[in-house]
């Protein structure tokens, strides 16, 4: 079968010939019907060949959705032809956060050898792909696996990085989104849907500040050395009460840092360079700031993402592309030429 895989750190994924796969106990078979490119494989492509953390070559693709191929013994919830979106965070299932649907933050994960599809185990770029476990899988129904397939990551992150927030998001506050790219343009979403609170997006470019006007934001500013003024124009002295930073690098860290309200949220959710950080201490930002950097999201979050988006309060933005030209969906992800999210169809 074709697979885009990762094989030498710091150079493009390749388009090549793999064995299709067999599951084993308790394991899943899926033929693929979507798969989403994501920032996070940008920053996997170039990260430093010294000490890079996954077995080589490996299949990219951590957002997938496909219809159940062939099940392995033992397993007894789903039938061949099911159509279902893939839960990426694989934990143990039995430790205190798997328990409560958190494997995302799983302990034991790494000590045990459980890495999610594309970072670490063979991911969903490819023809077929095999899931650990039948409770990473959620039924799609309907829903289009085409658009649904981005929510698995780029819809159940930003909805993860926003539900803490939600009780002070009230009438009369600001929410501000740092990035109004693929995570971000679903985080405005939510936001109008989920909240009262004026919505305020920054990016870099006008397209970009077009593209979140589009999808909700009430007001936008462009993301550059005035930024925190031009923020502070329109929030005045209180500053924004939650600012999301889909971005995660220094100068849009510094920026969320500059605009945030005395007891405010700032939520460090882009990857950025995988260094940038937050300056915190009693003189760097304004009185009980809470600062936070969550990883991606909860199962019966991924569920409740997918209902919304049944609900049609959620439009995910795609540009899709062929598995065989697959390769040009991670150039234009590099260059950052997507508006919205790249998705791979197997022909």
């Amino acid at each position: 079968m074709k697979a885009i895989q990762i094989v030498t750190p710091g150079q493009a994924p390749e388009l090549r010939e793999v064995d299709k796969p067999t599951p084993g106990p308790g394991q899943v078979l899926l033929k693929v019907t979507a798969a989403g490119a994501c920032h996070s494989d940008d920053f996997v492509l170039n990260m430093p060949a010294e000490g890079f953390p996954y077995p080589l070559p490996m299949t990219l693709g951590h957002e997938g959705a496909g219809v159940v191929a062939a099940v392995g013994s033992g397993v007894t919830t789903l039938s061949e032809g099911t159509s279902v979106a893939v839960y990426g965070p694989w934990g143990c299932g039995v430790c205190h956060f798997c328990s409560r649907g958190l494997e995302n933050y799983c302990p034991r994960a790494a000590e045990l050898g459980i890495a999610p599809p594309g970072l670490g185990k063979e991911g969903a770029m490819a023809e077929y792909l095999i899931v650990d476990d039948a409770r990473h899988l959620v039924p799609l129904g309907d829903l289009d696996p085409v658009a649904a397939v981005p929510l698995t990551d780029a819809g159940l992150t930003p909805y993860h990085a926003i539900k803490p927030s939600l009780g002070k998001l009230v009438g009369g506050t600001t929410a501000v989104v740092i990035g109004a790219g693929g995570l971000g343009h679903i985080g405005i979403q939510l936001l109008r849907h989920l909240t009262p609170a004026r919505v305020i997006a920054l990016d870099v470019s006008e397209d970009k500040l077009s593209f979140a006007r589009e999808v909700g934001a009430h007001e936008t500013v462009l993301s550059d050395a005035d930024a925190v003024a031009n923020v502070r124009k329109i929030t005045g002295n209180e500053g924004a009460t939650a600012v999301f930073d889909f971005v995660g690098l220094q100068p849009t860290i510094d920026t969320a840092m500059g605009i945030v309200g005395t007891m405010g949220d700032v939520v460090i959710v882009g990857i950025g360079d995988g260094v940038a950080a937050a300056k915190v201490g009693f003189f760097s930002q304004p009185y009980e700031v809470s600062v936070r950097a969550p990883y991606w999201g909860a199962r019966d979050e991924l569920i409740e993402v997918l209902d919304l988006a049944r609900d049609g309060v959620l439009e995910v933005a795609v540009e899709k592309f062929s598995l065989d030209n697959g390769l040009e969906a991670y150039r234009r992800l590099a260059a950052n030429e997507l508006r919205g999210r790249a998705v791979v169809v197997p022909d």
